[in-house]
């Protein structure tokens, strides 16, 4: 190369490459083939600072250009060079190829096309395409996240008073594996609940109805202490926790708080409602409004997912599943549609259950959703085809978007016992028993693939727009 001690090397000349130690001699033709290439780009240089703006050092008695980049990636660079294609493994993390190539000045677009579709699919796609993989990665992600979040909120309860009896009462009700007495109080909860509940139900059957001295039926005094029983305890837990809670301010943000709640307010209502019925008879309306609230009894039912870990992860997927959940909707109405319009052009002129598409509609759900009630049949041969091809189609239709709903359910549930296990290991007053068993190698780079996926697609979007 010329000019402050370099020259431009002549045709079939040998540049000695070293990229992190990994040392190759290259000749200048076989670089020069693409010349929008970083090495190729070198060939042009006429001084050492133009040299520098391309390569991280430079030596002149050597006449070594050095690279400070990943020496494993770099041989698909040197299989590119050599053939003219690039090829993408499947160990590869794909961001970091992506990164590479595009420092080194090497389209996408010579990728060969056995390795394209993956590549770009993978790209795509910020977490893995393993589920089992994905599900770890995620846990221990997610885990630590929630770990961090969790040591935060007790730390809160140093600054207020009390703050270390409310920790322990905290922890005590909102983890019912903590300790000894969380267990108990946790089992005694759930008994309460199974006990109300199934108060409710005897109450509704007519071999525990009581009549009065008019012949109409009354509540039974058994059931009715039991009821303000479980009421009692409902209430002294919703008022325990609002008591030991760490921001009083956000306590009803929490959905188990909220249910807490809602399983109390039908018979504070009630009452109410019966009071202000006996005193004023024109608000008899009233009673009726009462009879509807005792209905609403039945989502203290709900109360089980603060002991139960499977309804919590249940309730968890359900929110974060909208998508799939909306899916299956969508398949299912037009499936639903197109079925409903079939039997009804099939079987109305031979069946009366037929006779018209809302009819069909009832058909069509009960046999795609496979639950084949059996009030409502086609009675032709070209019906009872259509019939089974309709079968066919609600196992195809409820199946996929059923599947990734399950893998979501799957991971949260690995996730929540994880963290279960933390908040189990945890003693704020004699340290922590055993370190969470988080990979932050992982943790890492699960955070930086998913940072570099949102950056690249608001480049494509830049780019299209």
């Amino acid at each position: 190369m010329t000019g402050q001690g370099a020259r431009t090397p002549h045709e079939g000349a040998i540049l000695r490459i070293n990229v992190g130690g990994f040392r190759r001699r290259l000749l200048s033709t076989r670089l020069s083939r693409f010349p929008e290439t970083r090495l190729a780009r070198l060939l042009q240089c006429q001084s050492k600072e133009s040299i520098l703006e391309l390569c991280d050092d430079y030596d002149d008695l050597e006449k070594e250009f050095y690279f400070d980049r990943n020496p494993a990636l770099f041989p698909y660079v040197l299989h590119f060079y050599n053939t003219g294609r690039l090829h993408v493994m499947a160990e590869l993390c794909i961001f970091s190829f992506s990164q590479e190539i595009e420092y080194w000045g090497i389209n996408e677009l010579f990728i060969d096309s056995c390795c394209s579709g993956t590549y770009h699919y993978r790209k795509m796609e910020p977490e893995q395409t393993d589920w089992d993989d994905k599900s770890k990665e995620g846990s221990s992600a997610f885990s630590l996240d929630e770990i961090v979040d969790f040591y935060n909120n007790s730390g809160k309860f140093d600054k207020q008073p009390l703050g270390s009896v409310r920790r322990r009462i905290w922890l005590m009700m909102e983890n019912p594996g903590y300790s000894l007495p969380s267990r108990v109080f946790s089992v005694f909860s759930i008994l309460v609940v199974l006990g109300s509940v199934a108060t409710m139900c005897m109450n509704s059957m007519s071999e525990f109805t009581l009549l009065d001295g008019d012949g109409r039926p009354c509540d039974n005094p058994r059931f009715e202490t039991v009821e303000r029983f479980g009421i009692g305890w409902f209430t002294f837990e919703l008022l325990a926790r609002f008591a030991v809670a760490r921001d009083l301010l956000h306590f009803f943000q929490h959905p188990l708080n909220l249910i807490d709640l809602v399983s109390i307010l039908p018979f504070y209502l009630t009452l109410m409602a019966n009071l202000v019925a006996k005193r004023s008879p024109a608000l008899v309306n009233l009673g009726r409004v009462a009879q509807v609230l005792q209905l609403m009894r039945v989502f203290r039912i709900l109360k089980l997912a603060r002991h139960s870990t499977g309804l919590r992860s249940l309730g968890t997927t359900l929110r974060n599943s909208y998508r799939e959940i909306g899916l299956l909707l969508l398949y299912l109405a037009v499936s639903m549609s197109f079925f409903s319009v079939m039997a009804y052009t099939v079987e109305k002129e031979y069946n009366d259950d037929l006779s018209t598409i809302q009819a069909s509609w009832w058909w069509a759900t009960v046999s795609m959703t496979t639950v084949g009630y059996g009030d409502m049949v086609p009675g032709s041969v070209v019906g009872k085809l259509m019939a089974s091809a309709c079968i066919l189609a609600g196992i195809l239709v409820v199946v996929l978007p059923i599947t990734l709903i399950f893998n979501k359910f799957s991971l949260f549930y690995k996730r929540q016992k994880q963290l279960e296990s933390i908040m189990k290991s945890c003693d704020f007053d004699g340290g922590i028993k055993e370190a969470p068993s988080v990979n932050l190698r992982n943790y890492y780079a699960h955070k930086v693939k998913a940072l570099m996926a949102s950056l690249s697609n608001m480049s494509r979007r830049s780019a299209s727009n």
